[in-house]
């Protein structure tokens, strides 16, 4: 009994793992041995609310534009959510000249 109770709490913790609070950055690029980072640093975001409403352009262009980038060197995906998703920002970084 106590052996079936200790799999269902870590079920549970692996299920649940980050649904209270996410906050990640992942690299878009799949050649790190080359990967310079530039000068430069442009942001740009989209966000969601409860899972009905979303705004916003978290494209790599607008990260671009809003660096003053012309030339891409490197660009990272960072995502923070909270409760379950409730609220969710998701922002690509681009790097560069």
């Amino acid at each position: 009994m106590k052996k079936h109770i200790f799999i269902a709490m870590l079920v549970s913790i692996i299920a649940c793992s980050g649904c209270a609070f996410t906050q990640i950055q992942l690299p878009l690029d799949k050649n790190f041995d080359n990967t310079q980072l530039g000068l430069k640093e442009g942001r740009a975001s989209a966000q969601t609310v409860l899972f009905l409403i979303a705004w916003g352009d978290s494209g790599t262009k607008a990260a671009a534009e809003n660096g003053g980038i012309t030339v891409i060197k490197h660009a990272d995906r960072e995502i923070y959510s909270f409760l379950f998703g409730l609220f969710t920002r998701v922002t690509t970084v681009v790097y560069g000249e």
